[in-house]
């Protein structure tokens, strides 16, 4: 596929920038979420919500953007939210008020159609396989986003405040919106006859048990993430007393599991499929949770011993959610971009829950043990998931074989 032409399919390249961008938006101003508190006067669990109800938002917006894409075609959907999105991070940057700040992320929560987007261009190109093992590629490339964007916005929040972060943010905005513009040729080649139709076209996916167990499976991975998210600036800032720039580097450990864990998916994913990958990631992530909380309860109150083994779960979901989303939008291929949607709705809405949940639980009086706890039964769901995913397909193959067809 040649780079930057309109009439083929985006270069990988594309997809990864497309989907790291809201990976950035998610997470660029984590630092700064203390310094927001104290600039607008208003508690850390109000400012909590920049991260949580932006997740709910991005989940009601993936249930629109999905069949508006099957509809009318993955780019003129993706080049108008680009532009919805560069309008509320304008919002944001020059907020005068929290109010004002909440409107903006409310309107950034259309840049979700890049990652959902993303998946569905994936597979509109290639096999099931083949998409988990190319998703792989994508995210381990937008997993370079992450890691960088917390350091970033840490030193532009010791050094210019919390609305440089937005203002930056806005500008690899305008740069990724035109590459978008000169790569994004149209993958969709059998798009719906109406925009109700589509959504005439969930129950058959709601119907489905594999669509949801791997809904689920993805959606309780990435629950511990996103609680991780929303709990972890105020275990480090309150509990660990860590400076805003020190924070941003530290998020740097589940995002380096994260590209190792896509990395592996990339490699191996067609080889051994992606029930395997999805189990592996889900222990791997439990591992590493149990590990944080046997160092802290036997005393070892440090950075390391909350960042370190949190790399353990973004190696495991390194591993899970790129299966997990070939898997979902595989079920029915021709509704890909709505169970993209749809799937990601639920993924992104559990996420926002278990974020608010972590927000609410930690106090300087609870320590680090309710978020921990909160992500170690998040993962302990997507292995039974996971686990049902597997009871359903060996079922259906047993039902096949026994089949007089057959």
């Amino acid at each position: 596929m040649a780079f930057l032409n309109r009439r083929t399919a985006p270069n990988i390249a594309t997809l990864v920038l497309v989907a790291g961008l809201g990976a950035a938006s998610l997470n660029i101003f984590l630092p700064s979420m203390p310094g927001i508190a104290e600039h607008f006067g208003v508690p850390y669990g109000t400012v909590q919500l920049l991260v949580s109800a932006y997740l709910a938002g991005t989940a009601v917006m993936q249930v629109i953007i999905g069949p508006l894409s099957d509809r009318y075609g993955r780019r003129p959907v993706l080049l108008t939210c680009f532009g919805i999105f560069l309008f509320g991070t304008a919002i944001c940057a020059t907020a005068d008020s929290f109010a004002m700040l909440m409107v903006g992320r409310m309107i950034q929560t259309v840049i979700v159609s890049g990652f959902a987007l993303s998946r569905a261009i994936v597979r509109d190109m290639v096999s099931m396989e083949e998409a988990a093992s190319m998703i792989g590629y994508v995210t381990m490339g937008m997993t370079l986003v992450p890691m960088i964007t917390p350091i970033i916005g840490g030193y532009l929040e010791e050094w210019f405040g919390w609305a440089s972060t937005f203002q930056f943010l806005f500008l690899i905005s305008l740069i990724i919106l035109a590459i978008v513009w000169l790569d994004l040729g149209e993958t969709n080649t059998t798009k719906s006859g109406s925009f109700s139709a589509q959504f005439r076209a969930y129950p058959e996916l709601l119907r489905s048990r594999r669509f949801w167990g791997y809904t689920a499976t993805a959606a309780f991975a990435a629950g511990a993430f996103f609680a991780f998210l929303g709990g972890g600036p105020y275990v480090a800032t309150v509990i660990l007393g860590m400076e805003p720039a020190d924070v941003g580097k530290s998020f740097i450990y589940i995002a380096l599991g994260y590209m190792g864990g896509n990395f592996l998916s990339g490699r191996y994913a067609k080889r051994f499929g992606i029930t395997p990958m999805m189990v592996i990631g889900s222990l791997l992530a439990c591992f590493g949770l149990v590990m944080s909380l046997a160092l802290f309860l036997i005393g070892f109150q440090h950075p390391m011993t909350f960042f370190g083994p949190i790399f353990f779960v973004g190696l495991g979901n390194g591993l899970t959610l790129p299966s997990a989303n070939a898997g979902m939008v595989s079920v029915r291929p021709h509704l890909a971009g709505s169970a993209s949607g749809l799937g990601g709705a639920c993924m992104i809405g559990g996420g926002a829950a278990l974020s608010v949940i972590a927000g609410q639980l930690l106090s300087p009086e609870s320590g680090v043990y309710p978020l921990l706890l909160v992500m170690l039964t998040s993962c302990c769901l997507g292995i039974a998931a996971t686990l049902y995913v597997r009871h359903v397909d060996a079922k259906v193959a047993k039902e096949l074989a026994e089949s007089p067809a057959s």
